[in-house]
């Protein structure tokens, strides 16, 4: 059987690549990709076809009957359309910060919760992409010796940004001044990811935090983060330091890593051998290493958590969750 299945926002970063990794896939869909009106009417080649963007409107989702939506769409426009294909009958993984948090839509990382996933009607929702590569890291962490409490440090790509944020970069390598970020990013670190909080905190970092707590299902779980845009083009890199409720063991821990598909141990410290966000840019794996405990505090360890933000961190995790739903119809 054949599905029908949509993109929405296909000419953005992350549409882009949900295109691109469906092509290295061999899953039986039938694709119809839409954006805004200015990018309608452009045409794509896919698996040897030619096929032409189509508008986005809420009628082109009715009439559609589409199978499977992924949606690529802001948070705003994710809002709007994503209700209208669910409600036409399609099941639609949206990769937008809009429905992560409610109560009745699944946030779902498959290598941690794919049945909330496979239980799902209508929305699913693809978590923050910083969220996505450390929960991977943390999995076994939890299921070995029970998570206490986590500390997140990010460092953030530009490319999270989508193409302005790479566009700054670029412009002021050249010596140009920022049209983006507040401050420049070329040879800088900037400890601000989207807007600020009254308590101090950024959205990105409380999606951090909440984001965790709802995938492990450990609502009361202790969570803290600092988010920082770094001058590189893509991949994030995350520094986790985690307290455990048991005493951890860093080999039954590695053997964990090694046992894991989507995660590649590099944790050979004497030959140099740790995560490099410029080795993990166009790989699928969430990368693991500089794996050591942390004598200041009992049963903690850290981590450096390393991983392709558009890849896994958007594209390939929310096109995971669709092969799982094929998988179990």
């Amino acid at each position: 059987m054949v599905y029908r299945l949509a993109i929405l926002g296909a000419t953005g970063l992350v549409g882009q690549t949900m295109r691109s990794i469906l092509e290295e896939k061999d899953l039986p869909l039938d694709l119809t990709m839409f954006a805004s009106a200015n990018s309608a009417g452009k045409t794509f080649s896919f698996k040897g076809e030619e096929h032409t963007i189509q508008e986005l409107t809420e009628d082109a989702l009715r009439e559609g009957k589409f199978d499977f939506v992924l949606s690529a769409l802001d948070g705003n426009l994710a809002a709007k359309f994503c209700p209208v294909a669910a409600e036409a009958g399609s099941v639609v993984i949206d990769n937008s910060s809009h429905f992560r948090m409610k109560e009745d839509i699944p946030l779902v990382v498959p290598e941690i919760n794919a049945q909330d996933g496979l239980e799902a009607k209508g929305i699913i929702a693809n978590p923050n992409c910083s969220t996505i590569q450390s929960v991977v890291a943390l999995k076994p962490v939890e299921d070995l010796f029970k998570i206490k409490r986590i500390v997140y440090t990010t460092f953030q790509a530009v490319s999270g940004s989508g193409v302005n944020g790479i566009a700054d970069l670029e412009r002021g390598i050249e010596g140009g001044a920022p049209e983006f970020y507040p401050h420049p990013i070329a040879y800088n670190c900037l400890p601000h990811i989207d807007d600020f909080l009254e308590d101090g905190y950024t959205k990105e970092e409380m999606k951090m935090v909440n984001e965790s707590r709802k995938i492990f299902h450990r609502p009361d779980l202790a969570v803290t983060a600092t988010a920082v845009r770094v001058p590189v083009k893509g991949a994030h890199a995350i520094s986790i330091n985690v307290t455990c409720e048991n005493p951890v063991d860093l080999d039954k821990l590695r053997k964990a890593y090694e046992a894991m598909d989507d995660v590649v141990l590099q944790d050979d410290v004497k030959n140099l051998v740790y995560p490099l966000q410029i080795e993990a840019e166009g790989k699928d794996e969430v990368f693991v290493g500089r794996i050591r405990k942390d004598d200041s505090c009992e049963n903690t360890i850290n981590l450096w958590v390393v991983a392709d933000n558009i890849r896994k961190g958007a594209a390939l995790n929310a096109i995971q969750i669709l092969e799982q739903l094929l998988a179990d119809r």
